[in-house]
């Protein structure tokens, strides 16, 4: 009895529709669910010897079948980072979006799942932990010009952070950083969503450009990041602009990784800081933090 993979990877899929497996998941359910069907893909095979050897060549499979399967149902969807995740949906990916950002509205006891407000800790914690920038959550909500509708989504970035070039230094080399006259300090900006698939990577992206006009680095930050061709259409889009890309998790932040790194810009736009100070209160804070360092040599 020969191993229908497709069709048995499709049915642990449709049978919970929406939650999300990796191969190894699934390959073991498969196993334990049809010992026949595997016990006779091991017997027919000259080189798989036990049950880990024969879940690891399934596994294999899969993630070698996934390009074709996908393209044969749309309703198969996976994840682009690691380890993969395989689930089935009904959503489009325009509706996967828009429900990953419905779900930051409200208060946490409200809401059913965690929101984009709830990674911004997340990223503040990685740049600390990882790259020792000091960051600060930016409310646009915040700004002067509040009226104008969804304009502010255009200016301010999620996060912005200060990183000291002298930081780790020879404490005399360090002083004469700041003495001199070359650069002290990058000012990073982070442009956060819960979720990234081809139907938002676009926008998505581009405001991290326009809201990051401004620094040293941008950074556009996802949870989650889903669909065939979303993590070649970001290199594409890095090629021509340069915005990075950070992969967030939010149950353990120092698992976060930079999965693109920025393309540094070696000056400060200081004519829009200027302006993003003029109009918003945590901008204008963070702006008195990065005075107070050059000031003092004090993060």
């Amino acid at each position: 009895m020969a191993l229908e993979l497709r069709k048995r990877t499709f049915e642990l899929l449709t049978s919970s529709p929406d939650k999300k497996f990796k191969a190894r998941e699934i390959a073991t359910w498969i196993c334990e669910t049809y010992p026949e069907e595997a016990e006779a893909k091991q017997e027919s095979s000259s080189f798989i010897k036990n049950r880990t050897e024969l879940i690891n060549q399934i596994v294999s499979e899969i993630g070698a079948n996934r390009p074709d399967w996908q393209l044969r149902c749309d309703e198969l969807r996976t994840t682009e980072d690691r380890p993969r995740l395989y689930y089935w949906t009904k959503k489009t990916e325009h509706d996967e979006v828009l429900e990953a950002e419905a779900k930051q509205k409200g208060s946490p006891n409200e809401r059913s799942s965690f929101g984009e407000q709830d990674l911004y800790p997340t990223a503040v914690d990685f740049l600390a932990a990882e790259y020792n920038v000091q960051a600060f959550r930016i409310d646009e909500r915040k700004s002067s010009n509040a009226g104008s509708s969804g304009s502010n989504r255009w200016l301010y970035p999620d996060v912005v952070g200060i990183q000291s070039l002298a930081q780790g230094l020879n404490p005399e080399v360090a002083e004469a950083i700041r003495a001199s006259t070359d650069r002290k300090v990058k000012l990073w900006s982070v442009e956060v969503k819960v979720l990234l698939n081809r139907s938002n990577v676009r926008e998505a992206y581009y405001q991290a450009v326009s809201n990051s006009s401004w620094a040293n680095l941008g950074y556009l930050a996802a949870n989650q990041i889903e669909g065939v061709s979303t993590l070649e259409e970001l290199r594409i889009l890095y090629g021509m602009h340069g915005i990075g890309l950070i992969k967030l998790d939010r149950e353990n932040p120092a698992e976060s990784e930079i999965l693109i790194p920025a393309r540094e810009r070696l000056e400060i736009e200081w004519a829009m800081c200027s302006r993003l100070a003029n109009e918003n209160p945590d901008f204008r804070n963070f702006i008195k933090k990065v005075r107070h360092f050059f000031q003092t040599g004090d993060l």
